[in-house]
């Protein structure tokens, strides 16, 4: 690898018990069980309680201690700000079988949508228009329709915005929006044609398919940047790889992953993805892993943990979950989750070219 493209991470800090959501700028929000916390790392070292969500009464207990957090997926999955003042911005959140909605003027999280099918999207994605929108992931053996909603009024309701005919997919991975070619990426899985990457108006009235057919176009996590959209795989059948999407359609594969990734972020001009431990006869690494590239071709692992001990089935997936949103900064963060010695901590790093 030549050294002009090499990066490294100079860890900056670390916290137990919080979980990095998402950026906004220069701000960084997570939750710390059903809290939710932001961090301006440039300026201040501690986190800064913002508002909260008030679930069931055995909910409050259960997300005090990380081993029944784990197991009954406790807290905030995924978070989205819109603009906004920085001390009042309206923001949605999936939790446990619901979307919330903090508004401005308020410090409570309240219900806005209950999920009736699965318990909660993978992401909450806000473009800049002010729609808001999700897609529906639940286990769909028998392959039913499959809905996006929106939000045209700032999280206060919900509609379905689009569908996907029964027999079409299994559910809906991610809708990335992206800033260069105003439009949306939309993900799903999981397996032979249902495996897609989708561009739609970011009004959803044009969908096209891009990417469709086989395990390779089957993605989680996408990176768009002005050159092209950056896909890492999520599959446990075959050997998962980063590939790039250039803007005239042309599609390379760039690098290569230990197993299936399910997060990716961008930090200034570099890029990250994660990798996680499933059960696959195929990727049988035992590690966690974030690779990152500086210039989208040369990819190095920068940071490894090891599984813990405990059954994936019940306690997770081990994993380094990246925040969503647009990062101003010159700092990636990351939540470790199932791994030694790092179970549910935030870590950031200062990116840094070696």
């Amino acid at each position: 690898m030549a050294a002009s493209s090499a990066l490294r991470l100079r860890r900056v800090a670390a916290w137990h018990g919080i979980r990095a959501l998402a950026w906004h700028g220069d701000v960084l929000y997570g939750c710390r069980g059903y809290e939710i916390v932001r961090l301006q790392v440039d300026k201040t070292a501690e986190w800064e309680v913002v508002a909260r969500f008030r679930p069931a009464w055995w909910r409050s207990l259960t997300s005090r201690n990380a081993l029944s957090y784990r197991l009954l997926r406790d807290g905030f999955h995924a978070l989205a700000i819109l603009g906004g003042q920085t001390n009042d911005r309206t923001m949605v959140g999936a939790v446990p079988s619901a979307l919330v909605t903090r508004t401005p003027g308020s410090d409570e999280f309240h219900v806005t949508h209950q999920v009736q099918r699965g318990t909660r999207p993978l992401h909450v994605t806000a473009i800049p228009s002010g729609r808001i929108y999700w897609g529906e992931y639940f286990d769909n053996r028998e392959r039913a329709e499959v809905h996006i909603y929106v939000s045209i009024d700032r999280g206060r309701t919900w509609q379905i915005a689009y569908t996907f005919p029964a027999g079409s997919i299994r559910h809906i991975h991610n809708i990335v929006y992206d800033r260069w070619g105003d439009c949306l990426w939309i993900l799903t899985g999981d397996e032979g044609a249902e495996c897609k990457v989708l561009r739609a108006s970011s009004d959803l009235r044009s969908v096209e398919v891009v990417l469709a057919g086989n395990q390779q176009v089957r993605a989680v996590a996408a990176i768009p940047t002005q050159k092209g959209l950056y896909l890492s795989t999520d599959t446990p059948f075959e050997k998962n790889h980063v590939y790039r999407l250039e803007r005239a359609g042309i599609v390379e594969q760039v690098g290569d992953l230990a197993s299936s990734s399910i997060y990716g972020c961008r930090v200034g001009g570099a890029l990250f993805f994660s990798t996680m431990i499933e059960p696959s006869a195929v990727n049988t690494g035992r590690e966690v892993q974030i690779a990152g590239s500086r210039d989208g071709t040369d990819w190095q692992v920068l940071a490894r943990w090891k599984k813990d001990n405990l059954p994936m089935r019940y306690f997770q997936y081990g994993n380094a979950f990246l925040p969503d949103g647009e990062n101003g900064t010159r700092y990636l963060a990351a939540t470790t989750i199932a791994v030694e010695p790092d179970d549910l901590v935030t870590t950031i790093w200062e990116v840094e070219s070696a």
